[in-house]
């Protein structure tokens, strides 16, 4: 407007503006109105005014101009906004998606709003994004108030490439594959309750030479581990890495101290898992990325990792207290006047369980011409047990030695009980430090379902945002890291 001339504004302090009348104006009065409020009236004589508009806030000044000859003028200033403080942009979802070449509304659940100008959405500006290419793109929103302050905030979109036929290739037949079983099992139940309809009529042969369904599968699948594990063998790698195994199947009499089967049966495992994955993916229209693949091979490889070596520890746990039983039986013996060989048959004998089976293995090595040492010595390497080494370390010195095996049966057979003796004693003093141990392991857990439950997007920005995956797999490694300590400490040996 003519008159006025802004000195000073965008502040929340004091702007200046100054107001300057026409030469044929002899006095004027102004007024300062404040958002919709008019303040009092200022008369001036002919010279220029330097009006002080104080805090925040909308304001207009209104000039009434009196001349020479007595004639009245109004003028209006345009509208000053003074204010400091930038708009807020809210995003409600920081991470938006879509496929290659497809254009998405990325303004939807974006808003602005300012603390004079109220919701200036309409004002906000996105910058330009590059859709023809893949990745993690920066999506920028800038919006600017009357008082020209800017705001700025960020969000990401990923663009992926389009697998949307691939998928749907994937998926029908994922489908075709899930109906060509059922069809295939229906026949298979069928043609069983058509045999047993007609078996009541026909005379059945003294020898049945067919199998059953699962029967069937489960030769061919031993088929194909054979016949994997046969080609595996030329890599010196997993060679090696089967002889840990072989422990497992002397133990539960799997593949006859072929550890290499062990392997191929863990890698199909692996492979099964990723089909199924792909599958479920398949039928639920999402293709799985790689790291979706690879998380289920490496869960399926470990699978019979954990199965097994849960088997085998409560197996040496069992033979562990088992032990002391299987002592005293051949002291007992030996007492009687029985042979080393009569002791270890009665014992398999006597007892049930693993014991019994591995004092079975002994009996059947010394039938084979070994010493009775070296019997034992190769039971205490299959189960690592202390005191299976410390009874084999007493036989081979009474061996070579010679001595009263009476004696020594009695020694070992009263080391182990006092050694049992202070085991449960240690449970007991320790039973109260163990119940803290775990409440503080599954606290942490139970209360992150708690929160997960009762709020689901809670822990939505640790799994979206780049800086909160980042956070979770330290906060997981720190929580293994506490595990893993808490345990040592807490392990008392003997």
């Amino acid at each position: 407007m003519e008159g006025f001339n802004v000195q000073s504004l965008n502040t929340d302090e004091e702007s200046i503006i100054v107001y300057t009348p026409s030469n044929d104006v002899f006095k004027y009065t102004y007024t300062i109105i404040k958002n919709g409020v008019r303040g009092e009236s200022v008369n001036v004589l002919k010279a220029p005014s330097s009006i002080t508009l104080k805090g925040v806030g909308k304001y207009v000044i209104e000039v009434t101009t009196y001349d020479s000859k007595g004639n009245q003028n109004t003028v209006t200033s345009e509208e000053y906004v003074v204010d400091s403080e930038i708009p807020v942009i809210t995003i409600k979802n920081k991470t938006f998606k879509t496929v290659k070449n497809k254009e998405i509304n990325i303004l939807k659940g974006v808003t602005a709003t300012d603390n004079l100008d109220g919701d200036i959405t309409d004002r906000i500006a996105v910058s330009d994004i590059d859709y023809k290419t893949t990745g993690i793109k920066n999506i920028e929103y800038t919006v600017i108030d009357s008082a020209g302050n800017v705001a700025v905030e960020k969000a990401y979109l990923t663009v992926k490439n389009d697998y949307t036929n691939l998928i749907r290739v994937g998926q029908f037949g994922s489908l075709v594959l899930v109906l060509l079983i059922f069809i295939f099992l229906y026949k298979y139940i069928r043609s069983i309750k058509l045999e047993k309809r007609f078996s009541r009529y026909a005379i059945n042969s003294k020898k049945n030479s067919s199998i059953s369904l699962l029967d069937y599968l489960n030769n061919i699948y031993n088929k194909l581990i054979t016949d994997t594990s046969v080609k595996l063998k030329k890599s010196n790698y997993l060679s090696k890495k089967g002889e840990k195994y072989i422990k497992y199947n002397i133990a539960f009499e799997l593949d006859d101290n072929n550890g290499l089967k062990f392997v191929t049966r863990k890698i199909f495992l692996g492979f099964i898992y990723v089909i199924i994955i792909f599958i479920v993916g398949m039928i639920l229209f999402k293709i799985p990325n790689i790291l979706g693949l690879i998380i289920p091979f490496i869960l399926g490889y470990y699978t019979l990792d954990i199965i097994y070596f849960t088997k085998y520890a409560k197996y040496r746990k069992k033979i562990e207290n088992d032990l002391l039983d299987a002592i005293t039986i051949m002291n007992n013996a030996f007492k009687a006047g029985m042979s080393i060989v009569q002791a270890i048959e009665l014992v398999h004998t006597e007892l049930n369980g693993p014991i019994s089976k591995e004092f079975k293995k002994i009996s059947t090595e010394l039938s084979y011409g070994l010493d009775f040492d070296v019997a034992f010595k190769r039971f205490a390497d299959r189960i690592k047990i202390t005191e299976a080494v410390y009874l084999t370390s007493s036989l081979s010195v009474l061996n070579k030695t010679g001595g009263n095996i009476i004696k020594v049966f009695e020694s070992i057979k009263e080391t182990m009980y006092s050694k049992k003796k202070l085991e449960h004693e240690l449970k007991s003093l320790t039973s109260s430090s163990r119940f803290i141990m775990w409440v503080l392991i599954f606290v942490p857990v139970v209360f992150v379902i708690f929160i997960a439950t009762i709020n689901k997007g809670y822990f939505k920005p640790m799994f979206e945002n780049p800086l909160g995956i980042a956070l979770t797999c330290i906060i997981l490694i720190i929580y293994v890291a506490y595990i893993f300590t808490v345990r040592r400490i807490m392990k008392v040996r003997m």
